[in-house]
């Protein structure tokens, strides 16, 4: 759940990257991504990056191809998620193109802090928190991580910029309007204690109202819808409580009216890391 969010500076629908005349290090053992040498200005301890419609996912030396690769494809499955070759929503991807948001994948601190870029948006995630083999289905192994912090990327960077006033960070949108109502009222801050009737209860002190609690609020409800959190209720409990697509439904109806909108296209499918297009 730790990300980090840079403020961009000027806007284009260009990515903003040297992607011209790109070096391949290693295919790997992939259908449909290869790994590139990068040079891109202030990523350059990050040798290798694969580029996901255009979206750059750079790693660290000690992230290996197929936890790279993993990565690539559960991006490329949350923003193509019926795997027909085309970006379900392409003012998602627009805003994705105009932000030059791009993921890290670190190994020490030390990468982490050599990774922010003042002019782009970017998300990190961990190498030991990325989990190719975790299987949802039974919730066997430590949890991919990778499911969390690729969606808060494409929502941060994309979504949220392509919808202002449905999923906009800030408080009168529609999503943190059903935020507030998850929470149990309007909470600037994180209260000292929540509303007994309130299902989203996350504390964090550092997660401010507008670019995390929403964040996390609608992470945690579209993973639920999608089947993603259907086994993690004894994990999860203290801060999210509808852990399966049906408690939403019935429950939190103002967000699951706009998860289920087919104006948004959203993703209805849970990722697998094996992009089948």
């Amino acid at each position: 759940m730790k990300y980090f969010f840079t403020l961009i500076s000027f806007t284009t629908l260009a990515c903003g990257c040297n992607n011209d005349h790109l070096a391949f290090i290693e295919p790997g053992d992939d259908p449909h991504f290869n790994i590139v040498a990068n040079s891109d200005r202030g990523t350059k301890r990050f040798k290798r990056k694969v580029v996901v419609f255009g979206v750059d996912v750079y790693a660290s030396s000690k992230v290996n191809d197929t936890k790279l690769l993993h990565v690539a494809n559960v991006l490329a499955q949350y923003l193509d998620n019926n795997e027909d070759g085309e970006v379900d929503d392409l003012n998602v991807l627009a805003k994705l193109h105009e932000n030059k948001a791009y993921l890290v994948l670190w190994n020490t601190p030390l990468d982490l802090f050599r990774s922010f870029v003042p002019d782009r948006i970017g998300q990190d995630l961990g190498n030991d928190e990325i989990m190719p083999n975790y299987v949802i289905e039974g919730q066997t192994g430590q949890f991919d991580a990778s499911l969390e912090e690729v969606l808060h990327l494409v929502h941060h960077a994309g979504l949220s910029k392509a919808y202002p006033d449905v999923f906009g960070q800030s408080h009168g949108s529609e999503l943190a309007i059903a935020m507030d109502l998850a929470r149990g009222g309007y909470f600037e801050e994180i209260p000292e204690e929540y509303p007994a009737t309130a299902w989203y209860t996350y504390t964090d002190k550092t997660c401010d109202y507008a670019s995390c609690q929403t964040i996390e609020y609608l992470y945690w409800a579209l993973t639920s819808v999608i089947g993603v959190q259907q086994n993690r209720l004894h994990e999860i409990g203290h801060e999210w409580t509808l852990n399966t697509k049906n408690k939403v439904a019935t429950t939190d109806t103002a967000i699951y009216r706009l998860l289920t909108d087919p104006r948004y296209s959203m993703p209805a499918v849970t990722p697998d890391g094996s992009y089948r297009h």
